[in-house]
């Protein structure tokens, strides 16, 4: 299947000082789509996963699958069929699968099916290091074999299946998590997933892996007890919302001033979230139990500690705030009365499109590749700007549309990758965007 992907000569022209107001119904969980492509692969027959955002990285992702022998229909505008009946090879085309991180995540499922499996390096946003050794840890624990080459991974069950262990990660990984959890669930025996990362997506994969027959206890929590079973069954899983693209629209009203209603969102989701909002003078509610509202107008007031101290957000494995919102949230305090210490823990490059910010007037002091400090609020006004990842990609959008002026987003593809019609939903908000294809 072709992914039907827009130019990566596509940008965004934004035109600021608009309030968006009205609903916005989220995307399914991106991080959540990937996994739940691949555990489709680990069952004969036919799956069928409902809410699946049409974004770049998922129609990757289902073409990687389509590479090795998955038959791939779309049988609604978000709903798409994967027939894993066959699989004929046990490496996808690496021009596919060498474009997007999640690939990976075919590890398990390739090695359980063929008993072999070769991944190309995989790809991915350029904002640090992103090291595969937790995947590998997690895998050869289950007694996989590996062999890394200057191109690809070479890996092999010896003993014909995964085998039972206590998994120990070395960090909590979100998709190295994810790789164990596909291979101790066809596992032979009792296995144990510890320093298990427990983020929304990980527990929609182990509700999947559940309702395909496997037993798995502890979702939600770093330590996972997961009994294997020699074959599992096909099924159909519906993606929850996605919390990142919920955490964009929450930003994105709070800075110019609307009010946003988000229905269908998981309130256990948004406790560290909301609180994060809250300290920098966002303050949300929920109405009729799932829907989440930003009221307009806010005064955007930053709360200090009791002592006085500077606020500090920094992100943390969850249920700690997500990284990925951690470019909105610097956004999100150029708008705020007060100052504010980000430190972004995890990437070591990810803060640095914050330059496009200082151009476009915003008061931040880079301390070092993992902090930076934010003066506000700040008068911003356009500027022409490049994408260069997913979430730094919507943290400008966001910039421009509180800007005065008309600013110039190049590089719109890396924005389409995570966020779906992002342009056309803006719009229905309020927004003065277009996009413009080169």
């Amino acid at each position: 299947m072709g992914t039907g992907t827009k130019s990566g000569g596509d940008r965004f022209i934004v035109t600021g000082g608009r309030r968006l107001s009205g609903v916005v119904r989220p995307s399914g969980n991106k991080n959540e789509a990937l996994p739940a492509i691949a555990a489709a692969l680990l069952a004969p027959g036919v799956t069928v996963l409902e809410n699946v955002p049409k974004i770049r990285d998922v129609l990757h992702m289902l073409d990687s699958a389509a590479s090795v022998g998955a038959v791939i229909t779309w049988v609604g505008p978000n709903e798409v069929s994967i027939d894993a009946t066959e699989i004929r090879t046990d490496a996808p085309k690496p021009e596919i699968a060498s474009v997007i991180r999640g690939s990976f995540l075919l590890a398990a499922p390739l090695l359980h099916r063929k008993g072999h499996a070769r991944l190309p390096r995989p790809g991915g946003d350029k904002i640090g290091r992103r090291r595969l050794d937790t995947h590998l840890i997690a895998l050869e624990a289950l007694k996989a074999k590996v062999h890394d080459t200057s191109v690809a991974y070479d890996l092999s069950l010896p003993f014909g299946r995964f085998i039972s262990d206590v998994v120990f990660l070395d960090e909590a990984s979100v998709m190295a998590t994810e790789n164990a959890l596909m291979a101790a669930a066809v596992a032979d025996g009792e296995s144990f997933i510890l320093n298990a990362a427990s983020e929304p997506h990980v527990q929609g994969l182990a509700k999947m892996l559940v309702s395909m027959g496997a037993k798995i206890e502890g979702i939600g929590t770093n330590r996972l007890r997961i009994e294997g079973a020699p074959n599992l069954n096909p099924t159909r899983h519906r993606l929850g919302a996605d919390h990142i693209e919920v955490g964009s629209f929450m930003a994105i009203a709070a800075m110019t001033g609307g009010e946003i209603r988000i229905p269908d969102v998981d309130p256990e989701h948004f406790r560290m979230i909301r609180h994060v909002f809250r300290r920098l003078g966002v303050v949300t509610h929920f109405e009729d139990v799932t829907t989440l509202v930003v009221p307009a107008r806010q005064p955007l007031d930053v709360q200090s500690d009791v002592d006085g101290s500077i606020v500090k957000v920094d992100d943390a494995p969850w249920p700690g705030f997500p990284a990925d919102l951690t470019s909105l949230i610097v956004v999100l305090a150029t708008q705020c009365k007060g100052t504010v210490l980000v430190h972004e823990k995890l990437f070591e490059s990810r803060l640095f499109f914050v330059d496009n910010l200082l151009q476009m007037g915003a008061k931040i002091v880079l301390c070092d590749p993992h902090r930076a400090v934010v003066v506000g609020p700040s008068r911003l006004h356009a500027a022409e700007m490049a994408s260069p990842d997913i979430r730094a990609g919507m943290a400008l959008i966001a910039a421009a549309l509180c800007a005065d002026g008309k600013s110039v987003i190049q590089n719109a593809a890396q924005v389409d990758r995570g966020y779906e019609r992002i342009e056309e939903r803006l719009r229905a908000l309020g927004a003065d965007i277009e996009r413009v294809t080169s």
